[in-house]
């Protein structure tokens, strides 16, 4: 999914410039049921799926899409407006297989795992933090409504003892399971009520009381398999993920992802962007969620329209383009491979720069910019490997490029949608030095109307797995 911002490039002006190419299938969006005909004898158009979405029922789904938890006391104005629209929210939902849960004093959204594993793994919680995550679950299930931390935590342990994890006691050890405890925080499944949680770190007996809410560890997990994760995680993986069905795999995508590339999709899938994306099914789910389909040769994407947010962190846990040393790199290397990259004859649209070219120009940037107020942060500048890692991390997780393992880095056709700061188009330092204007240094701003921003919604926040299985994150994680 992107979003729409102000005074950037318009996104069919980017995307490589390539439109896509209006069939038959595109223009007759419908698509034909096969053996179907009309009392005309003609073939009969696939039935439009729609619902009656207003502006409230738009902002909710798009709010549960990034927020799949919302917790009384905390989000009750958001638990009120589903509430208000809650057979139309499910319908929606159930059009990507997920399922809507609805209590007194809780919202849950069971998601699909997410669209790229291994991108989600990069910037995912520790393996350690998961693990102490779901063994702190299953020590709360026996707790009472309020319990001291170190009673939690020593159950916890012998938990893992049974499970035949290991038991350290160390300070890392306690910064994993703070983390955990951080995360049911959010989720409102075992909450902090009275000290503070930062304390165990350097405290094991840290006066922390918690609220334990039981109703609410049943909804932690969200998606089951008959496989054993711990004896075969990746079979147990395989089958979550598992959906037979090219549409909603392709809706999902849409909706809980930056964008779909061609390139990507197996034949059923290819056909459904083809056919369909525009008509009776892709469309339709967009106008639901309030936004709008953009549809190019080299892909497609949800787009976001700029009056829909106010914040860029109600897009999800990674927008783009942000603020800052990493986001400002991004734009110019963004633009860097659009005019200098080379061309991937495989994959039209496509621009490579080698990995040692990319330290090269954040290292002239970093010159040309300094550090400091109005400048790059001064670690980045010293240490322009540091950046490229960084600037790979967002980029890689948007799927806007694509590391090879000869260390090219490939931008994807998408790129081209962002304005890039006037300064990108020239890759050496000024020839004012450290004079450079106002406008070359300014950075880029995420307020307009037509540049867009990508986003990426959380697909659950944390993998669907119990305690022992989440351990088996760690061979997935770079």
């Amino acid at each position: 999914m992107t979003a729409d911002r102000l005074d950037g490039r318009d996104g069919w002006d980017g995307w490589n410039g390539t439109p896509a190419e209006e069939t038959r299938a595109d223009a007759e969006s419908a698509g034909k049921g096969a053996g179907e005909l009309s009392a005309h004898g003609r073939p009969r158009g696939r039935r439009a799926w729609s619902i009656e979405a207003g502006a409230e029922v738009a902002a909710v789904l798009r709010l549960l899409a990034a927020r799949p938890w919302l917790v009384a006391g905390r989000d009750d104005e958001a638990i009120a407006a589903v509430r208000r629209n809650a057979d139309a929210v499910r319908d929606a939902f159930a059009r990507l297989g997920w399922v809507l849960v609805v209590e007194r004093d809780l919202v849950r959204l069971r998601k699909s795992p997410p669209p790229r594993r291994a991108a989600w793994a990069a910037s995912a919680p520790s393996p350690a933090s998961c693990s102490w995550f779901f063994l702190l679950v299953a020590a709360a299930e026996s707790m009472p409504p309020r319990v001291a931390l170190a009673t939690l935590v020593t159950a916890a342990r012998a938990a893992a003892g049974e499970a035949g994890l290991p038991v350290t006691t160390d300070v890392r050890e306690r910064r994993a399971i703070a983390a955990a405890l951080k995360m049911l925080d959010e989720r409102g499944v075992v909450e902090q009520m009275d000290g503070d949680v930062d304390g165990f770190v350097h405290d094991e007996d840290a006066p922390v009381l918690l609220a334990v809410h039981h109703t609410r560890l049943v909804h932690v997990v969200a998606n089951f398999a008959d496989a054993d994760p711990v004896t075969d995680a990746e079979v147990w993986l395989a089958m979550v993920e598992r959906e037979p069905d090219a549409a909603r795999r392709m809706r999902r995508r849409l909706v809980d992802d930056t964008l779909v590339h061609a390139g990507d999709l197996d034949p059923a899938e290819a056909d459904w962007l083809r056919r369909r994306v525009r008509g009776d099914d892709g469309a339709p789910l967009a106008a639901a969620f309030g936004l709008h389909l953009e549809r190019r040769g080299e892909g497609a994407a949800f787009v976001v329209p700029s009056d829909a947010f106010r914040h860029a962190k109600e897009l999800g846990p990674l927008p783009f383009p942000t603020p800052g040393t990493v986001g400002h790199a991004a734009l110019l290397l963004c633009d860097e491979a659009a005019v200098h990259g080379d061309l991937d004859e495989t994959r039209p649209g496509w621009r490579g720069i080698s990995h040692q070219d990319v330290v090269d120009r954040l290292t002239q940037w970093g010159q040309r910019f300094g550090a400091g107020r109005g400048g790059w942060a001064g670690e980045d500048v010293d240490n322009p490997e540091g950046l490229a890692d960084k600037t790979r991390a967002l980029l890689a997780g948007l799927d806007l490029v694509r590391v090879a393992d000869d260390g090219m880095w490939w931008f994807s056709p998408a790129t081209g949608r962002w304005r890039a700061p006037a300064a990108s188009h020239a890759a050496g330092p000024s020839p004012g030095g450290d004079g450079a204007s106002r406008a070359q240094r300014r950075r880029p701003r995420t307020g307009s109307r037509r540049d867009a921003t990508v986003l990426t919604l959380d697909a659950d926040g944390l993998p669907a797995a119990p305690a022992t299985g989440a351990g088996s994150r760690k061979d997935r994680t770079p």
